[in-house]
């Protein structure tokens, strides 16, 4: 006997009960994102290694431990399944010449992969929607893309989700800051753990993401880079400040948010919550003004976000919001030679005119056909016989209410129906 396959690991199946929830998302998204003027982008979920490289940085946990990296058999090119959209969005940007005429507002979404151990959250296979704002240099886009994202919580009608900043300030700033960093841990060899003894030299700043208790006190003893800014980089985190207060967004400044790729300078932001055990951040992002020339393009501002569905999509269920309905308004169920045809020719009517129908197939009693059409949550049920079929009529039954099972015409029937919904 064969083994039954299976989804991969991590890698999960959306079931018909569960995609309401995913199209109701996504729905709301598309009008959001069209409010403010911005345009989709779609890029494949296989890139070049190089891009994620260059873009992510070599010493990432993403590069080193989690990208989806093999050797395409037929040409020998090294590739990676998408780990994240930023990189693509802007290498489609660079090789498309987007940015010749004018700044770009884009946004993306689909499927990101990382091999990591899967947990709620966190998974193999995992979905964002990203937004990018490329050619734009000051706080106040910074400040867009924080008001926007709170915005869609508010459409979302998600209430605990709290804002965190920071700023990576100027390259400048951040090499005198890594300077003072990494003489600090060079300090305490002994409560280093592995991971940060790799780092040391490599991504000092990683070090203050770390996640492991026994360095907590390290961490939060060691210098801050906000003592560390240049008056530029304190001019735009304050621009950033100022603009929020402006628009009554509440944060709080995270000193030791740092995000985990190499791109980041000036403004960096997580949304986080207390509702999804340890992958509490449901959406980040920052300014990452030098990755556009870093990926080969002509030097440009640029900044932008993603945000985690399956875990936007929890915190829905977690508040009990429900998608909007979206049973079909009738079953049809129909027996015999002549009801067969013409019951065709209602479902037909009800679709032309904007009415979801679903028409019974495969045969079977009038009773157990009222079975399914009770089963598949319509809210009537049309029954067409013989003598309906010859009549004209339907015998229209409510399945969702106690109410008399009417007789009418196709037209009647369609305008009963879209008086009802």
């Amino acid at each position: 006997m064969s083994t039954s396959l299976q989804a991969i690991r991590g890698m999960n199946d959306i079931l018909p009960e569960h995609s309401p929830r995913w199209q109701h998302f996504e729905a709301v998204v598309r009008d959001w994102l069209a409010a403010y003027g911005y345009r989709e982008m779609r890029t494949p979920i296989v890139e070049q290694i190089a891009l994620f490289k260059r873009a992510i940085g070599e010493v990432t946990d993403i590069v080193e431990k989690e990208m989806y990296a093999f050797e395409d058999a037929l040409n020998g090119e090294q590739l990676a399944l998408r780990p994240e959209g930023t990189a693509a969005c802007v290498r489609a940007v660079i090789q498309h010449n987007l940015l010749y005429n004018a700044p770009q507002r884009l946004w993306y979404a689909g499927p990101m992969f990382r091999h990591e151990r899967p947990q709620k959250g966190r998974y193999r296979q995992f979905h964002q929607v990203g937004v990018e704002s490329l050619g734009y240099a000051g706080p106040d886009m910074d400040v867009e893309h924080i008001v926007m994202t709170a915005d869609l919580w508010r459409r979302l009608g998600l209430t605990d989700i709290t804002l965190e900043l920071n700023t990576l300030g100027s390259a400048a700033s951040r090499a005198r800051y890594r300077t003072r960093l990494v003489t600090y841990f060079e300090a305490h060899p002994d409560t280093l753990d592995d991971d940060a003894k790799r780092r040391l030299h490599s991504n000092p700043l990683r070090i203050l993401d770390s996640k492991n208790p026994a360095m907590q006190a390290l961490i939060d003893a060691a210098p801050r880079l906000l003592d560390d800014l240049d008056e530029d980089s304190i001019a735009h985190f304050e621009g950033v400040q100022t603009l929020l207060r402006a628009n009554g967004i509440d944060y709080r400044i995270n000193p030791r948010l740092v995000r985990g790729l190499d791109y980041y300078n000036y403004t960096v932001f997580e949304w986080v919550t207390d509702k999804l055990g340890a992958q509490g951040t449901v959406c980040a992002g920052g300014r990452y003004d030098s990755l556009i020339e870093q990926i080969g393009g002509k030097p440009a501002p640029a900044c932008g976000y993603a945000m985690g569905v399956e875990r936007l999509l929890a915190l829905l269920e977690d508040a009990g919001i429900a998608p909007p309905d979206n049973a079909p308004d009738a079953y049809i169920v129909h027996q015999g030679d002549a009801a067969t045809p013409f019951a065709w020719q209602v479902a037909r009517a009800l679709r032309e005119a904007g009415l979801t129908a679903v028409l019974h197939c495969g045969g079977g009693s009038f009773k157990s056909q009222m079975k399914k059409a009770d089963a598949s949550g319509a809210h009537y049920a049309l029954i067409i016989g013989d003598d309906e079929a010859a009549a004209g009529h339907i015998s229209l039954k409510p399945l969702r209410e106690a109410a008399e099972q009417a007789h009418c015409s196709t037209e009647q029937l369609i305008h009963l129906l879209k008086a009802r919904k």
